[in-house]
């Protein structure tokens, strides 16, 4: 039997339940082995037997539900052209609500005694709740129908009730008051609900709209064109219409558009994305090149190996698409609590106006009503809505300040429970950049020879050449060089003044009849055995100094590694970089756990390992070669300095590129996951205590009954409890 697996857009999903009710509506459907929904990314993996089933009959069964997968093979230009749009219909909405709700809430607060009150409160409300909040309304039917709950239905119910009593005491008040009750309105009520539940999905959306920036960034490293060469013809052709075997010509400045092996020409290529190390690599003929990587400053022909769905850039596209959707939809909180907490509260209104009708006192059913709106107005989803928002928002604007960007709640919530944090090395713990960080004259060098290398190294396009020249700037000067030659992965040479210089490898000098220098020799042991790149340069046959060039350990990392121990975590290294080198690092930091030479998908393997033993894993890193393991982390972490596609994929970016930031990231998390629980305990015991007063418990013992007004100012005040909490994290 042929089994399908695809991921499938869903659109129509404001929330985690929704997540689970399209879940749930696939996973049941006959022939669907498998179904995972994830309403980060707000998509659906599924694999199904095509025998049993297809894409239309699974459209089907989830329209069923109230949502909508889009079976057709969009562009991602397309896909994101929808979740734009339906972004920016979210946000006029909003504000158009939050425009109509400030008078309703100043007239409702302030002024509702004068002229014509609550009908110019009525007209305000009503496009409020019937056209900027319909979709609310809209989803409680949907998820009514399949028997489901959510903090949808809790607002649909309360502000519609509310709206529905109030709409009643304003066209027909001689009613009530003909029974000698005052005829009060909640208008104001269910406009500001309204509107800060729309402020909330508008603020959330914003949040999620750079969900897929990551994977454009990352396909937009394969070039869409590429030289073709047949014989000496050239010809342009589309990337995806180029096969093994042909051959195609990349000129300096160029990205690789496939995955093959240099047939002729010689270059140095950027292969950073990959390795996630700074320093360009020597290409010659036979030497393999990737999709995406950077040829930096000679023409080279190559022999496909690997057409575009195969390259090693594809494939890492492939396992960061699985790997975000991979993660299990996480029901949010609110919207478990609201499950259980909805038909709850229907229950006890139901019951409650039942009780007081059957009653047979005065008026039984008209107080029996009342009791049921204010059962419904106090349990108002407000305080529970707001308990982790406002906290979340809260905590955000503080890490902020400290220099922290948190993309989402999640990944704030879950810095609590980290208790492993895996460290690349260049970039995060290292500077990323190489650098001269110690220098070897011999007993041959005079002051002249430094403004001698800086005027060879000015001339050569070896990628360490900066750094030399970085390191002898203020000797510059004018210098007259003749014969100058460079020799590809050796070095380079010229003459000055009938003296021939040469500035290289040790290899190719000793290969140059340059004579060793024992001294020098036992200078540079202990950086040899670190890992370090050494430079040498002689003057005829006498060498006259080796270069150290690194990537400088950044300051603080040491610290910052040491806090993060201190407080119970444990810490790995994790670089593409040789092992000498990773070694070195990971001492002077005090790292114990080192793995070297490791590509993007051994990156990801390692993190999958560490949470396989049950770890809680958090990931730091500033590349390309890291957006596979961030993604896959528990916690992610990019770096500022770093690519966009390393903050794209993460949850959280240091603006400072600091490592000290770690810590005081944990601990905001811990306090705002204490503020959250906090936040919902109130709002929960002020619905423990409220709803039963509200239902008439102390009217058999004390005559007394809730008035809905009262109950909604109870309910304001329960709001501003919650928000006066979560603002203690600033």
């Amino acid at each position: 039997m042929a089994t399908i697996k695809k991921e499938i857009p869903v659109i129509g999903m404001s929330c985690a339940a929704c997540a689970i009710t399209v879940e749930k509506s696939l996973a049941k459907h006959p022939g669907v082995k498998s179904a995972a929904v994830n309403y980060a990314n707000h998509a659906a993996w599924v694999e199904w037997d095509e025998k049993e089933t297809n894409l239309p009959q699974l459209q089907e069964a989830v329209q069923h539900a109230g949502y909508e997968l889009l079976i057709a093979d969009l562009e991602a230009e397309d896909l994101e052209s929808i979740q734009t749009q339906a972004y920016l219909a979210l946000k006029k909405k909003t504000m158009l609500a939050g425009l109509l709700a400030l008078p309703v809430f100043l007239i409702g607060m302030f002024a509702m005694h004068m002229p014509y009150a609550n009908w110019i409160m009525w007209a305000l409300t009503t496009p409020i709740l019937l056209v900027f909040g319909r979709q609310f309304f809209v989803q409680a039917w949907k998820l009514a129908k399949v028997r489901q709950a959510n903090m949808d239905t809790l607002v649909a119910l309360s502000t519609g009730i509310a709206y529905l009593y109030s709409s009643f005491n304003t066209f027909f008040p001689k009613y009530l008051l003909g029974k000698g009750i005052e005829p009060h309105v909640y208008f104001e009520a269910a406009a500001v609900i309204l509107f800060f539940i729309l402020l909330g999905k508008t603020l959330e959306s914003q949040a999620k709209a750079g969900t897929g920036a990551a994977l454009k960034k990352l396909m937009g490293l394969q070039p869409d064109e590429v030289s073709v060469l047949d014989g000496k013809n050239e010809t342009v052709k589309k990337t995806n219409q180029v096969k093994a075997g042909d051959t195609i010509l990349v000129r300096p400045g160029q990205r690789i558009p496939l995955d093959g092996s240099v047939l002729e020409g010689n270059s140095y290529v950027d292969e950073s994305m990959l390795s996630g190390e700074p320093i360009p690599l020597a290409k010659a003929k036979g030497d393999s090149v990737f999709a995406g990587t950077l040829n930096q400053n000679g023409s080279i022909a190559i022999r496909v190996e690997k057409s575009s769905q195969q390259t090693l850039l594809s494939n890492i596209i492939r396992r960061v698409k699985l790997a975000q959707g991979s993660k299990a939809p996480v029901q949010q909180l609110v919207d478990k609590i609201a499950a259980v907490f909805v038909p709850t509260v229907l229950a006890i209104g139901v019951v409650t106006l039942l009780i007081w009708g059957l009653s047979g006192i005065e008026e039984a059913w008209l107080r029996g009503m009342l009791a049921f709106v204010t059962v419904l107005v106090i349990a108002c989803p407000c305080a529970l809505g707001l308990a982790t928002p406002t906290a979340i928002m809260a905590a955000m604007g503080k890490g902020a300040q400290m220099g922290i960007l948190i993309k989402d709640a999640e990944s704030l919530e879950k810095g609590r429970k980290i208790d492993t944090l895996v460290l690349d090395k260049t970039g995060t713990v290292t500077e990323g950049k190489p650098s001269v960080t110690q220098f070897y004259p011999t007993a041959h060098w005079n002051s002249e020879h430094a403004q001698i290398i800086h005027a060879l190294e000015q001339r050569s396009e070896h990628p360490l050449a900066k750094a030399i020249q970085t390191y002898f700037q203020k000797e510059a000067g004018p210098i007259e060089i003749q014969d100058f030659q460079v020799k590809v992965g050796k070095g380079i040479s010229g003459k000055i003044k009938d003296k021939t210089y040469r500035i290289g490898s040790h290899a190719w000098l000793m290969g140059e009849k340059v004579n060793p220098n024992t001294v020098l020799s036992t200078q540079v042991e202990p950086a040899l055995e670190q890992g370090a790149i050494l430079i040498y340069a002689a003057e005829n046959e006498e060498l006259i100094a080796a270069i150290q060039i690194a990537d400088p350990i950044k300051a603080g990392s040491q610290e910052a590694i040491a806090q993060v121990k201190a407080a119970g975590i444990e810490v790995h290294l994790l670089t593409g970089d040789q092992a000498k080198t990773a070694q070195w690092v990971a001492e002077q930091v005090g790292i114990p756990y080192v793995k070297a030479g490791t590509l993007p998908e051994q990156k990801a393997a390692y993190v999958q390992a560490l949470q396989a033993q049950g770890k809680k894993v958090a990931m730091v890193g500033d590349g390309i070669n890291d957006s596979e393991a961030l993604t896959l982390a528990d916690l992610s972490i990019a770096m500022g300095h770093g690519t966009d596609i390393a903050m794209d994929a993460a949850g959280v970016t240091l603006v400072r590129s600091d490592l000290r930031q770690i810590p005081a990231l944990l601990e905001l998390s811990k306090k705002t996951v204490s503020i959250i629980r906090q936040n919902l305990f109130w709002a929960f015991i002020y619905n423990l205590i409220g709803i039963p007063i509200a239902a008439g418990v102390l009217y058999p013992s004390f005559g007394f009954l809730l008035n809905p007004m009262i109950a909604g100012a109870a309910m304001a005040m329960s709001s501003v409890s919650v928000v006066g909490n979560s603002l203690r994290l600033r």
